[in-house]
């Protein structure tokens, strides 16, 4: 399996040039690219993206993604400012060189997604039309609390909108209770890209191939070039001070945000 990798390196350090070092010393070539500086991807301004451009380019690295917020807000939330900020995200991706916006479907009260449908596909359809003369892959995550949350919803937004693709993440599946094995079914033909992100029955996330994710099999079935990996590792203030029969208790938790993010990628080039 040949796989190209990308990742959240803001898990492995909130400045722009700690991110290139992460990567570049793991072997990661691209950036689903989410907090910069401490400001996220959506707030930055176009001379920003110049600047953070000329710096992945200078390392030999590329932006596979926008890891946006579009989509991320409730239902109760002014739109047409998000629409706005999602004009200026299309923007930012063309300088930023990539092809791709990862978005969501937005926060709906529990029960209620029904009552909200036609209302999130018209937002959903705003956000379509804003980036039509653009050459942007529109690509929805399945994340717990919104619209499209379980597989089955995902795939009625898919039917709705063929143009707008699907990045598969099994965690997230995990801490909804949906079988991701089952979602893969549903969802495979609607796939852009995988998020690499693992997790057990409670929700924990953990490093890739040690929950109940079923990575091993998702990725067999895989036909994409590129794995985008979300560590989502926890990272222990006073780590260091434990003695070592007590970190081995605690499992899968890590001295640093640095630390968590080698791993991930470690536990990645494993299970690959």
């Amino acid at each position: 399996m040949g796989f190209k990798l990308a990742a959240f390196a803001d898990e492995a350090d909130g400045r722009i040039s700690h991110q290139i070092k992460a990567m570049t010393e793991n072997g990661v070539s691209f950036l689903e690219i989410r907090g910069v500086d401490g400001q996220n991807i959506s707030e930055i301004t176009p001379q920003k993206a110049k600047e953070v451009r000329k710096q992945l380019d200078d390392a030999g690295l590329g932006v596979w993604s926008l890891g946006s917020p579009y989509g991320k807000t409730g239902m109760g939330e002014g739109f047409e400012e998000h629409l706005e900020s999602f004009r200026r995200g299309l923007e930012l991706a063309d300088i930023l060189g990539t092809k791709h916006i990862r978005m969501f479907s937005f926060y709906v009260p529990s029960g209620e997604q029904e009552k909200y449908k036609e209302e999130v596909f018209r937002r959903l359809g705003c956000f379509i039309g804003a980036a039509k003369n653009s050459d942007v892959i529109l690509c929805h995550e399945n994340e717990k609390g919104i619209y499209g949350d379980m597989a089955v919803r995902c795939a009625e937004i898919h039917r709705e909108f063929p143009q707008l693709k699907a990045v598969f993440d099994p965690a997230n599946f995990i801490q909804c209770g949906q079988d991701t094995i089952k979602a893969w079914e549903m969802l495979s033909p609607y796939v852009e890209y995988m998020h690499v992100k693992d997790a057990m029955a409670d929700g924990s996330v953990v490093p890739a191939g040690k929950g109940i994710g079923n990575l091993s099999y998702l990725l067999s079935q895989y036909k994409g070039e590129v794995l985008t990996l979300e560590p989502h590792l926890s990272v222990f203030d006073g780590f260091d001070k434990l003695e070592a029969d007590e970190k081995t208790k605690m499992g899968y938790c890590y001295p640093s945000s640095r630390a968590a993010f080698d791993a991930a990628v470690n536990a990645l080039k494993e299970l690959i």
